[in-house]
């Protein structure tokens, strides 16, 4: 989703959701398709748009998902699910079963996998927040992806038997899960990559 719309597009009643922390997903429902936002316990949250480096770690880590995917699922970039009536979250990286890709929001029940890649604005939400809400939701991992730290490092979390997540891995090496089946991720080659823009990319606009 582009997040191509301002505020000041934006009509006096879609405003004036901004101001409300009551709102649920029925209040929302209408809003502009390329409005980049989230539900997140009654609020209405904008983000902006995020960095190349954000967006090509979501890419990667897709595409690695992607490569072993059985055909009875889809993955899916920013899809939009329904974790309750007052909350709709965006994870940079979805998994979906065939069954659940008829509509959007999709529900919890058809996740197997959500990824976060962290951002400066998004990295206590991603390690807290997001955190105990697909937990909630009985999402069965999620993933963080950190850019932010020396090196780009990959946090795996699995529900327990508690309904709550348990750290699996966290490593900034070449590493391969078995949930929701043998994905490997290649950390050391993400790090290169990232620092290679970091050096060339142009500071000036």
């Amino acid at each position: 989703m582009t997040a191509s719309l301002r505020l000041a597009d934006l009509h006096p009643a879609e405003l004036d959701l901004l101001r409300r922390d009551d709102l649920t997903v029925d209040d929302i429902v209408n809003l502009p398709e390329d409005l980049h936002y989230e539900l997140i316990d009654g609020r209405l949250v904008l983000t902006p748009l995020a960095f190349p480096i954000h967006q090509l770690l979501g890419m990667k880590t897709a595409v690695a998902i992607e490569e072993r995917r059985p055909d009875t699922f889809i993955i899916n970039i920013e899809q939009a699910i329904l974790i309750d009536r007052r909350n709709e979250l965006r994870p940079d990286v979805v998994l979906i079963r065939e069954e659940g890709a008829g509509y959007s929001p999709v529900l919890p029940a058809d996740v197997p996998l959500v990824v976060e890649v962290i951002s400066k604005s998004s990295k206590t939400s991603d390690r807290e927040l997001k955190l105990k809400k697909y937990a909630y939701a009985g999402i069965p991992s999620y993933w963080i992806i950190d850019p932010l730290a020396e090196r780009v490092t990959f946090t795996q979390f699995c529900l327990g038997p508690g309904g709550v997540y348990e750290r699996r891995h966290q490593t900034d090496e070449v590493v391969t899960v078995d949930q929701p089946w043998e994905i490997t991720l290649d950390l050391p080659a993400w790090t290169r990559k990232r620092d290679r823009i970091l050096r060339v990319a142009r500071r000036d606009r």
